[in-house]
């Protein structure tokens, strides 16, 4: 019995001379190079309180309906040499009440029919196919209309002064950015009674808001007089 103590005693301080020794060999490495260590819980609890404040931040910043261009991330990832002479003012705004109609027009599609059979079941089958039809074809419906008051818009556009052709980018129906290249010779003044129509190239309607194109000699090119 008296030997186990011994030795549990012998095994417990050569952890600790061994400890002792790694706490001072690292000491020395901090001292010259004027680093600080601190594991108090309170810098533990301040470092992960800035951490997440910054993520909030950054969570909020995304949720904001803004208009005209974001600054930082958005304006950091424009490739050099390409000169972005136009913003949407409420591209931002466009983009996240599309993807809320896609999202609800999924959801009444694919659930809206099991929830009329699920819940009625007193009513007539012929009834009941009626009212899911009603359903399907209003969501698709709003959807679509949502997509055709939006398809002219121009979020983005790219041209370089003197070039004959400009960039545009427009958002398809799946809320997703798609480029396109324009000749200043297809522009024609849009013959039609649709709203918040600037041009018409190539078969398609086009809308750029003339407060925030501060081009003037692209803005003249873009908005032809009307014949």
């Amino acid at each position: 019995m008296a030997r186990a103590a011994l030795l549990h005693l012998v095994r417990s301080q050569s952890r600790a001379f061994r400890s002792a020794d790694r706490v001072t060999k690292v000491l020395p490495w901090f001292r010259a190079s004027g680093a600080k260590f601190d594991c108090s819980p309170t810098t533990r609890y301040t470092s992960a309180h800035v951490r997440w404040a910054s993520q909030a931040a950054v969570a909020e910043d995304d949720s904001k309906i803004s208009i005209g261009p974001r600054k930082g991330r958005e304006d950091g990832n424009e490739e050099k040499g390409r000169e972005v002479v136009y913003y949407g003012p409420i591209s931002g705004t466009i983009k996240k009440v599309k993807l809320l109609s896609l999202s609800t027009c999924c959801l009444s599609v694919s659930l809206g029919p099991v929830i009329t059979f699920m819940t009625s079941q007193d009513m007539n089958v012929i009834l009941k196919y009626a009212v899911a039809s009603t359903v399907v074809i209003l969501s698709a419906s709003t959807t679509a209309a949502l997509h055709w008051f939006v398809s002219p818009y121009i979020h983005r556009l790219r041209w370089q002064p003197g070039s004959d052709t400009f960039e545009v980018e427009m958002m398809s129906w799946l809320a997703r950015f798609v480029p396109k290249t324009i000749k200043f010779e297809d522009i024609r003044p849009p013959q039609t009674q649709r709203p918040f129509v600037s041009f018409k190239a190539n078969g398609n309607f086009y809308f750029v808001d003339t407060e925030y194109c501060h081009n003037k000699a692209l803005l003249a090119k873009l908005t032809p007089p009307k014949q």
